[in-house]
């Protein structure tokens, strides 16, 4: 395992081992509101705390981009941290959150950690390095077919017309697909692409710390990651289609055609 990717695994475990704590008493905890639909909590700041004590033990002049915290620093190497992707989730006992962690080094991401704590679940990319789940390679799924394919996606949180734009996209898939999954992490989301779980997933307005392992996670396992319409770079639209091959060919103009003029 190589050095920077040590490092994330050994913080996003730690961060992880913080959240099961709460698990239990999650309903006592702290609770904030963001905006619509948007939560965090004292969990969520302490796992944040966790990964970047790590971080900065180890590479104390790294810039890093964290959910909570915000920006911090500039250098060639940059670590993009959300200490727990699903909160609502995770406030209501339902098991479907995570830790994600990603190192960008100058503009390109290197490696990516996603821990599923409540599975104990390890996805680890490294870019040229294919990627593992619990240490076992992993690939995309072979899906081909439309109407065979189970697809996760995430609603937009915020009233208006993202909603607007996505509800169309959700019938076509709907229409076309064997399943359409909404499980409130995207995070773990392309982690179940990546490991063939879900044959695609898509969304709208997602933030960089929800994605950037998890892109790194389908490219390495030999999907096709994509900004949704067309694009350079979702991290930064923050609208992500993730698939195997053959369900990006066909999901990209579906999605696309959909989306209201």
């Amino acid at each position: 395992m190589q050095p920077l990717e040590h490092i994330a695994v050994t913080a996003a475990r730690a961060a992880g081992n913080l959240i099961m704590r709460h698990l239990d008493r999650a309903d006592a905890l702290k609770v904030a509101r963001k905006g619509r639909n948007d939560f965090v909590t004292e969990v969520d700041r302490g796992a944040e705390a966790e990964i970047v004590h790590t971080i900065r033990k180890a590479y104390p002049d790294h810039a890093v981009l964290a959910e909570e915290g915000g920006a911090d620093g500039q250098h060639d190497f940059l670590w993009i941290i959300d200490p727990l992707d699903g909160t609502t989730n995770f406030l209501h006992g339902f098991p479907h959150f995570a830790v994600s962690i990603a190192v960008q080094h100058r503009g390109k991401l290197q490696h990516g950690v996603i821990y599923a704590p409540c599975t104990q679940d390890l996805y680890v990319a490294t870019r040229g390095s294919g990627a593992v789940l619990n240490n076992r390679k992993m690939r995309v799924s072979k899906t081909s077919a439309m109407d065979e394919s189970l697809v996760g996606t995430g609603v937009p949180i915020r009233a208006g017309a993202r909603l607007d734009e996505y509800v169309p996209q959700l019938r076509a898939a709907v229409e076309k697909t064997a399943g359409v999954r909404r499980a409130g992490s995207a995070a773990l989301d392309l982690a179940y692409v990546a490991c063939g779980r879900l044959d695609a997933f898509w969304e709208l307005g997602l933030n960089a710390w929800d994605m950037a392992a998890g892109v790194l996670l389908v490219q390495e396992a030999g999907g096709v990651v994509s900004e949704l319409y067309g694009g350079d770079d979702p991290l930064k639209t923050g609208n992500v289609l993730a698939a195997n091959a053959k369900m990006h060919e066909q999901l990209a103009p579906l999605l696309r055609a959909a989306k209201p003029s």
